[in-house]
């Protein structure tokens, strides 16, 4: 069930945008004090945000240039002021949507229901193109530069990153330390190789279960490493 906010100070318009969105199954929550609006938007998972301008405390241009700082969820602004110069600033401020009072509340749930599937199927595509390498309960998120082992996220460095990332992408094939320094650290291999066996240690320490006995990165005596399937 998608979690809505209003920001109103009218209670009683409030109210009855509430009780249109709650018969379509929203569920809804009421805040008629600006800061206390701004404070609950930022501090819980809303999916979307339905915003008065004119409002006690903080007005709904503030709170919308806070909100879209920090998130990505819409924000349907709504005033009674109909001046032209007042839409402009609020899409200007990342508001998704803007309607003027009067309006219809079935037009409201309308425009609420096209911007939350718009934003779910953003959201979905963002998710569908992430690069992503996994194996054997190991998963390399290259597009966000994330990695996790048995869902739960391991913290790795810029380079520990990009190593295990290109070993990863390149399985089964046995690199030299001086082609991974000179990949991984852009550098001739004139450089300091021992950089990449104490990488390579560390990122043993945060994938393998057993670094004696590896089950990702394999040593070849005497060659270099390679990433096992």
């Amino acid at each position: 069930m998608s979690k809505v906010l209003i920001v109103e100070d009218e209670l009683s318009i409030a109210e009855l945008e509430k009780d249109y969105l709650e018969l379509s199954s929203f569920e809804v929550e009421i805040e008629t004090d600006g800061q206390q609006g701004l404070e609950k938007a930022l501090k819980n998972d809303f999916d979307m945000i339905i915003l008065d301008i004119m409002l006690p405390g903080v007005d709904g241009f503030e709170i919308c240039k806070q909100i879209r700082e920090a998130k990505e969820i819409p924000i349907l602004m709504v005033s009674a002021r109909k001046e032209d110069i007042d839409k402009i600033r609020g899409l200007g401020l990342g508001a998704d949507d803007y309607i003027t009072k009067p309006f219809s509340p079935s037009e409201l749930v309308a425009r609420v229901k096209a911007h939350l599937n718009r934003y779910q199927r953003l959201v979905n595509n963002q998710m569908e193109v992430n690069d992503i390498i996994e194996i054997r309960g190991l998963k390399i998120d290259k597009t966000a530069r994330r990695v996790y082992l048995n869902g739960e996220e391991k913290v790795f460095t810029t380079k520990e990153f990009d190593l295990l990332t290109f070993l990863a992408g390149h399985p089964n094939r046995v690199f030299t330390k001086e082609e991974l320094f000179n990949k991984i650290w852009d550098m001739e291999s004139l450089g300091d190789i021992a950089t990449v066996t104490v990488h390579i240690k560390k990122i043993r320490e945060k994938i393998e279960v057993n670094t004696a006995k590896p089950q990702y990165i394999e040593t070849i005596w005497g060659v270099g490493y390679r990433f096992k399937m």
